[in-house]
């Protein structure tokens, strides 16, 4: 049988002991813990030794948990600072109240009436407190302690290991315990000399261990793919910030600030404020008249108050009006992939927040030909060989359309919305050419490229999905 001079010297030790702890085989080996558990394995695998392993838990407190071990838990200390019925008010002045009141209703040491506190008489010690002078892991008041986050479950492994019968025969047998050649020099094999030498054996039949070099989360790859693709038709790129206030996110979209379409998106609202613009008046104007555009507008109010509260994204659109309010003069085309959050119940195919391409076309004799042809070719690239369209609705564009892309198995999918910018939405920036804007969910789009059932696994910490997916190459 061919063994590693490390499988040998692990035998050549158990013969004389027969049978040892791990730490006693790395003193006597004069190797590592782990390395001398890993020759044994090796020796087991072949049957020459056998492992036994056995695990310990130990119980110990946390900082808080000796805190309250010399104090007393929270609950106990409140309960001994009252004596008979006590309002809830008064209760609540006490620095450990927030944490006892709970506990102490749980553990029926209180009952609270019309807003008094009455305890309970000759509360006994419970098995948690038993259990914080003394953890011992396992029992019903350390589970406790550890829910509690007062104390903490320690493991801790040994091995033991003995040698076999067929073990024993191998030594009894002789051991060469040489050191073993793992590479040989030329001298060695112009001279013949690695003919006498002790060379290390290989195994082919063995698999190596894997080693998973550094890359590029799956999803980025799509994005990265997604950006290249519009670099090559002649896009430049725009970024903004997350937090946005209602003027871009809503108002200079033409979403009136008293109208159902500015619930189209459930918004996270902020308590901050911004500045607006210093041209804030034409979107005032626009909102309230029409301006020069021939609209009516909408009327009523329109409150700069109201538009300088802040608001998380609600989509990437409030950043293509800016670029285009920096950028009035054609041409313009250029695209964002921005991530946008709205208040979603999460599910397999939605999330508070997911990323978004924007994009913005600007240019003299433009149509909504244009806008379709250009989809047709962006998601053909991507992969989509068939492609149609449904009419839609925004509040900021007309006419409005929405794209959907055909994938086996899961038949029309729907990826975002599109349209030409109404004339509200673009005059008072200064432009008079027809914009073409579109907001997709490129997140859904990675879903699909992928083959995913939840949206939800692209943003999962999964390191073994993470190293299954093929590269994409750009």
């Amino acid at each position: 049988m061919d063994l590693t001079i490390n499988e040998k010297r692990v035998l050549g030790v158990l013969a004389e002991l027969k049978s040892a702890d791990a730490v006693t085989l790395a003193e006597k080996l004069d190797a590592p813990e782990g390395a001398v558990i890993q020759w044994a394995h090796l020796c087991a695998d072949r049957g020459l030794v056998t492992l036994d392993k056995t695990v310990v838990e130990t119980a110990v407190l946390t900082e808080e948990g000796k805190k309250y071990a010399a104090e007393g838990l929270p609950e106990r200390q409140v309960l001994a600072s009252i004596e008979g019925p006590t309002p809830m008010a008064e209760l609540t002045k006490h620095p450990l109240s927030k944490i006892a009141v709970g506990w102490l209703r749980k553990k029926n040491w209180i009952v609270i009436d019309k807003g008094m506190v009455v305890p309970t008489p000759d509360v006994s010690e419970g098995v948690d407190e038993v259990a914080l002078k003394n953890p011992i892991a396992g029992t019903e008041g350390c589970n406790e302690l550890v829910k509690r986050g007062l104390a903490e479950v320690l493991e801790s492994v040994s091995w033991t290991v003995s040698i076999t019968p067929a073990g024993a025969e191998i030594v009894a047998a002789g051991l060469d315990l040489r050191e073993e050649i793992g590479t040989l020099s030329s001298e060695q094999i112009l001279s013949g000399e690695w003919k006498s030498l002790p060379l290390r054996r290989y195994s082919v039949d063995k698999l190596p261990k894997k080693i998973y070099g550094g890359r590029v989360h799956p999803n980025q790859q799509i994005l990265d793919e997604i950006r290249t693709l519009l670099f090559e038709m002649g896009f430049t790129e725009f970024h903004g910030s997350i937090v946005q206030n209602a003027f871009w996110n809503f108002d200079s979209l033409y979403q009136p600030q008293d109208h159902p379409a500015r619930e189209m998106q459930d918004t996270f609202h902020l308590a901050e404020e911004m500045d607006l613009p210093t041209d804030w008046e034409k979107i005032k104007n626009i909102h309230m008249t029409g301006g020069q555009t021939g609209s009516t507008g909408w009327g009523g109010d329109w409150s700069p108050d109201i538009a300088r509260k802040c608001v998380l994204r609600t989509h990437s659109t409030s950043l293509s009006i800016q670029h285009l309010a920096r950028n009035p003069n054609p041409p313009v085309k250029a695209f964002s992939i921005s991530r946008v959050y709205r208040r979603e119940t999460i599910d397999p195919t939605h999330l508070p927040e997911f990323e978004q391409l924007e994009g913005i076309v600007m240019d003299k004799d433009l149509t909504f030909g244009h806008l379709l042809g250009f989809f047709k070719e962006f998601f053909g690239r991507m992969g989509f060989e068939s492609v149609r369209f449904r009419p839609g609705y925004f509040p900021y564009t007309e006419p409005s359309v929405e794209p959907e892309v055909w994938v086996d198995g899961l038949g029309w999918v729907e990826l975002g919305g599109a349209g030409v910018f109404r004339k509200e939405v673009t005059a008072p920036w200064g432009i008079d050419c027809p914009v073409l804007a579109w907001g997709l969910g490129v997140s859904r789009v990675s879903m699909l490229r992928m083959g995913l059932k939840d949206l939800r696994q692209l943003y999962r910490s999964d390191i073994d999905w993470i190293r299954a997916s093929p590269v994409r190459r750009v």
